[in-house]
């Protein structure tokens, strides 16, 4: 979700709904760890039933991490994808399912988000690329330091789409993992797993949100079902809500703004590419032994609690003297729908409404003083009353003039205090500079020093200040804190004049139909597969009159795109090589009847922002009608195997021999059963859907292939695999926003002097750390805090410098469930499928420019596990 600090802001403002996870560590007998045995209770004091994996925050920061070296091949990408769907098993360990989703073909509101950012990375990439080679020359001409530079084949990114051969071959391995683990591991014995790799359309957390939301429909349905959902978009949080389930959690990892990574050209921490002196690597450890080892890097993970979020909103939101009955449900709907205005995925935020500026606590303000007008809530099954929305958007517009004046003057107190403290440091460090000078007469002051204060053999290459990659920032053109800001706004973004009113309102039009567009996405499903925003930026509250007629419905019986038409539509020039030859010339080639749609270069309109990344990329919407008419020309030219790739697919089910399910699957193989079957629910926690026969399925007593070359086939497999499909409805059906009948509401956190942080005592008001409200504390002496201090690494984690240091970290953690290679020779003990050396825990990066500015909050995902790598080919470093 495109709310940037969305998370940070939520965390702050509502501090009980993080919760540290327990994390249980294997154990180590005669030099062989033992894996953590699953099965067994969840050492947080919670039971969870259900697990999602919301793939994309996996896959990314698995293959291209940001704070260690990448894994070398594809190979080490899918064990480290592996690794880490382990760890977070044994945190969650679910009993009844565990549902992976990998981003299919997404709706096109969404494939414009896409293409901004595909194209925005091959930029980035390709500047990148430049500018390290010309501070490396540059460094090697001064007699600078660096490591030879390695020769291989930069990992396009981008090949995270679906439709790419790295995407097929991902479905494959996570066929195969899942196979392996039914067969292996005791936690996953009654486990149903369902895949839903990248050619099932949808994104990957709303083909969860559509599982959910039709099982809540059925009738065997529990509606005390724990779900645990796992990633790092804001929208999540959002999701979780919209279901109404009243046991929601989402797991996350702890996010720590600017966590150190190497640099680029000499692998070193502590500075950037451009900061890069080409120094003498200090050696780490007596044996060099912390080598490539950011410090405290280990990352650890929190679960949010939706129940406890809902107890917030609804201290927050209840309101006396309503014309009409308060309804707590009702009230988030509408909360998660004002949140939308701040920014998603879909459409820009209003220039008005900004989160670090208490966007939404304004909005909520608002919509408590104008809700009593209304006559009603804004929102009903994720269907908008644009009668009662245009109250709120035209009384935020009435002080849309004063947010931009102040907004302006807080610019100007920041920048006064930021010189302030510039000057103060700078005066500091020519002082000491100076002092230096003198102390140490026998080096220059250009002189760099070793870690033992000597001077430095190879001596320092200082950046000259005409070096610096700064620029000046561009003049603010619209000057929204003047008046005439909304006719200069107009003139700038849109080149129209502010009195064009049928523009004007055009451009109203396309964002009240994005905004019921976004909110049916959230509540029901995808309305329309080919709507999208046709602007780059959006209107002002002050612009929402008259739009209670402006939207009827969306068109009926749209189409997902191909995977590969999707990837024409995303991709630049750059990530060609992923599409056939006949499809990727169309990018290239001048007499291309679409060759407008994929510029070398773009602007970028920085929109009052100070860093590119924050900025809006200025590209070309595609055109539907050209695209697919380009494409009929060399649809005759795909290969039987690109067709396959083209073609959409869905989802697989997967249970291990003693799961109830299991020979009942069996069955229908074995009477060869064409038609769709319907699953049993008392067989299955009460899921249900329609079953169908896999062409090349798992089946029992049948090898089943790695397809990774280190691992080992299963020859004695007795999992089992079909399609899935979830229950169908009819397209006008609705499903109720409304808590289930027999729904229990967990048990109360918040205190009732939770607001002013006191009890009625005035004792300091505390929140609850864990799941188990009744869970005795444990209180040190100071004895004991002396010996905690000798024997824990003050640095470990940083724990006590992040959001959450009021909350009791947990230990560090050390990867058990670990594979063991094929090596010829009998294994023993525990049949895993790579040693206990090689243990790859994949950390890196979801979103571009995470450590840019500090209160940059990641829009999917931040992942940072232990630095190891996979494949057995390099040692574990130990932290």
């Amino acid at each position: 979700m495109g709310v940037p600090a969305f998370f940070r802001w939520l965390s702050r403002k509502y501090p009980s709904i993080i919760v540290s996870c327990t994390e249980e560590k294997p154990k180590e007998c005669n030099g062989v760890k033992i894996p953590v045995d699953t099965s067994k209770p969840n050492p947080n004091e919670v039971e969870f039933d259900n697990l999602y994996l919301d793939m994309n925050g996996i896959i990314h920061p698995c293959t291209h991490p940001e704070d260690k070296p990448a894994p070398k091949n594809e190979d080490e990408m899918m064990v480290a994808i592996f690794e880490y769907i382990d760890r977070l098993f044994n945190i969650v360990r679910p009993r009844r399912l565990l549902y992976m989703a990998i981003d299919g073909v997404a709706p096109r509101a969404k494939m414009n988000q896409q293409r901004s950012r595909r194209f925005r990375a091959s930029k980035e990439g390709v500047e990148g690329a430049e500018e390290k080679q010309r501070i490396r020359e540059e460094i090697m001409r001064k007699g600078g330091f660096l490591p030879p530079e390695e020769v291989k084949e930069r990992f396009d990114s981008n090949c995270i789409t679906p439709g790419t051969e790295f995407m097929d071959n991902l479905a494959k391995c996570l066929r195969y993992y899942v196979a392996d683990r039914l067969n292996n591991d005791p936690g996953w014995k009654n486990l149903t797993v369902i895949l839903s790799d990248a050619s099932a359309p949808g994104e990957g957390e709303h083909k969860i949100m559509d599982y959910i939301r039709r099982q809540r429909a059925q009738p065997n349905h529990d509606p005390n079902t724990h779900h645990c959902l796992c990633g790092a978009d804001a929208d999540l949080i959002m999701l979780g809500l919209a279901t109404h389930e009243p046991n929601f959690t989402i797991i996350r990892e702890e996010f720590k703004p600017n966590k150190p990574k190497p640099c680029g050209l000499c692998g070193q921490f502590g500075h950037e590419v451009k900061e890069c002196q080409g120094l003498p690597k200090e050696k780490q450890g007596e044996h060099d032994q912390f080598a490539d080892s950011p410090p405290g890097m280990e990352q650890e993970f929190i679960f949010i609690r939706l129940c406890v979020l809902k107890e917030y909103l609804e201290r927050e939101l209840t309101m006396a003297s309503l014309p009409f009955t308060f309804d707590v449900e009702r009230s988030i709907d509408d909360w998660v729908f004002m949140c939308f205005f701040v920014g998603n995925d879909f459409l820009p935020h209003l220039p008005s409404l900004e989160i670090r500026e208490g966007a939404i606590d304004r909005l909520v303000n608002i919509y408590k003083n104008v809700v009593h007008k209304t006559g009603g809530y804004l929102t009903e099954n994720g269907y908008v009353n644009l009668q009662r929305v245009q109250m709120i958007m035209l009384a935020v517009g009435e002080v849309e003039d004063s947010i931009f004046k102040k907004r302006k003057d807080d610019e100007v107190n920041s920048t006064f205090v930021f010189l302030c403290l510039f000057l103060y440091n700078a005066i500091t460090l020519i002082t000491m500079d100076f002092i230096g000078y003198f102390i140490t007469p026998s080096a220059s002051p250009n002189t760099s020093f070793t870690s033992d204060g000597t001077p430095s053999p190879a001596g320092g290459i200082k950046r000259k200040a005409e070096d610096s990659d700064s620029e000046p920032e561009p003049e603010d053109n619209v000057r929204l804190w003047e008046a005439g800001w909304k006719q200069r706004y107009y003139k700038n973004k849109f080149d129209v004049d502010v009195n064009d009113k049928k523009f004007r309102h055009k451009v109203v039009q396309s964002y009240v139909e994005g905004l019921c567009w976004v909110l049916r996405y959230y509540y029901q499903g995808c309305a329309s597969w080919k709507w999208y925003y046709p602007f780059h930026y959006a209107p002002f509250a002050s612009d929402f009159e008259g739009i209670a007629d402006m939207f009827s419905d969306f068109e009926k019986g749209t189409k997902p795109f191909k995977p590969l038409e999707q990837l024409m539509g995303v991709f630049p020039a750059a990530s060609g090589n992923f599409l056939p030859v006949t499809w990727r010339k169309l990018m290239t080639d001048p007499e291309s009847s679409i060759i407008d749609f994929y510029p070398e270069d773009f602007a970028i309109d920085l929109n009052g922002k100070k860093y590119a990344w924050q900025g809006v990329a200025l590209l070309p919407f595609v055109d539907e009608r050209r695209l697919r008419a380009a494409l009929a020309e060399v649809y005759p030219d795909l290969t039987p195997e690109e067709k396959r790739r083209n073609s959409l697919g869905g989802d697989v089910l997967f249970v291990g021999k003693h799961h109830p399910l299991h020979d009942f699957i069996l069955e229908q193989y074995k009477s060869d059963e064409k038609q769709a079957v319907g699953m049993p629910p008392e067989l299955c926690h009460g899921i249900q859907g329609k079953l169908t026969l896999n062409e090349n399925p798992v089946l029992p007593d049948e090898t089943v292939h790695s397809p990774v070359p280190v691992l080992r086939d299963l020859t004695q497999n007795t999992a089992i695999s079909i399609n899935f499909k979830d229950p169908q409805f009819q397209e006008d059906f609705v499903f109720k926003a409304v808590v289930l009948s027999g729904a229990k509401k967990p048990s109360p956190v918040l205190k009732p002097g939770d607001w002013e942080k006191t009890n009625s005592d005035n004792r300091p008001w505390r929140p609850q750390l864990g799941f188990n409200r009744d869970r005795r504390q444990v209180h040190l002496d100071q004895s004991a805090f002396r010996t905690l201090g000798h024997t824990m690494s003050r640095d470990r984690g940083q724990s006590g410098s992040g959001v959450y240091s009021n909350i009791a970290p947990p230990g560090s953690y050390s990867q058990g469930n670990t594979y063991r290679p094929l090596l010829g020779r009998q294994q023993q003990q525990i049949p895993k499928l790579l040693s206990s050396k090689s243990s790859p825990s994949p950390s890196g990066r979801w979103w571009q420019g995470i450590n840019k500015v500090e209160e940059a909050e990641p829009q999917t995902h931040e992942w940072t596990l232990k630095p190891e790598l996979p494949c057995g080919e390099r040692k574990n470093k130990e932290i």
